[in-house]
């Protein structure tokens, strides 16, 4: 059945990376206006803006974007800044067409977050020190059964919430305040991508990256790079470090780069799969989306 998107109703694109989503996003914009807000966690930085896929100049020009690219490439910035950013765009003069690949701020944003203390910086620095398994150990099952065990990201976010506040992260989720936008007030589309159309579609997009620049931008950021940064978890830019630093060779670099892709895009599918069961599905290599799609006046 069509999913008929109106005018004001802001509207929410999830799905994996290289599935589809920005263009889907500019092609609503330009059929019925709105500003395209990424929700996407590494597009939100400066200096990786060609590995990270963020909308190009030709994009940009089409229709109005934002929050691309405007916190720096060295700075924290958690779902709870991203929540607060996005908030002027709910309710206010021109619908949003909210885009992404994080799970986590579609989620905050249509059930709520937590208001966790800040992370102290010794704190954070100890959980950097750390394995995997290690901080894995340190958490309650609850909250392991809520993450995805295989991101770090993820897993050294709990233990260090756990470690500041001495509660647990599905502790503090427990008590979450209501949503911004709740799903039923929001046209919801999640692209479904078949994996071997998907996996075809990483290839191709991270060598078209490379073509665009993709290697003179990691140049440009080899005197900055710090693996901590959140910004240097981009797929492509430890790759293209590695390789500028003489560890890999460009095509070695190339191939992690792609496997490291398909597994993110995997985690992506596992992750919408089972959380976005209320969401309208829409099959990503769909040639035609009038048949699931339809804008009201």
């Amino acid at each position: 059945m069509a999913l008929v998107i109106k005018p004001h109703t802001p509207v929410l694109i999830a799905g994996p990376t290289a599935s589809g989503k920005s263009a889907l996003a500019l092609q609503i914009a330009q059929t019925q206006g709105g500003v395209i807000v990424n929700a996407d966690a590494l597009q939100v930085f400066a200096g990786w803006r060609i590995l990270t896929a963020r909308p190009d100049d030709a994009d940009l020009a089409k229709a109005k974007h934002a929050l691309y690219g405007h916190v720096p490439y060295d700075a924290d910035y958690s779902v709870g800044h991203w929540l607060r950013d996005v908030m002027p765009f709910i309710g206010g003069p021109e619908r949003p067409i909210i885009v992404g690949g994080t799970g986590l701020n579609f989620h905050a944003l249509t059930q709520g977050l937590a208001e966790i203390p800040p992370t102290p910086e010794a704190i954070r620095e100890a959980g950097n020190a750390m394995t995997l398994p290690a901080m894995l150990g340190a958490l309650d099952a609850d909250t392991v059964n809520r993450i995805d065990p295989q991101n770090r990201m993820r897993v050294q976010r709990a233990w260090e919430v756990l470690q500041a506040t001495g509660q647990s992260l599905a502790t503090w989720q427990d008590a979450t305040p209501p949503p911004l936008l709740p799903t039923q007030d929001a046209a919801c589309i999640t692209l479904d991508a078949p994996k071997d159309w998907l996996n075809d579609r990483i290839e191709r997009r991270f060598d078209l990256m490379l073509a665009q620049g993709a290697l003179e931008e990691a140049r440009a950021m080899l005197l900055h790079w710090n693996p901590n940064n959140l910004s240097s978890k981009a797929i492509g830019a430890p790759e293209m470090i590695a390789h500028l630093q003489g560890h890999l060779t460009l095509d070695d670099a190339r191939q992690a780069a792609v496997i490291a892709s398909r597994q993110y895009a995997k985690r992506q599918r596992t992750w919408f799969r089972s959380r976005h069961k209320d969401w309208h599905h829409i099959t990503a290599d769909s040639a035609d989306l009038s048949a699931t799609l339809q804008f009201a006046e």
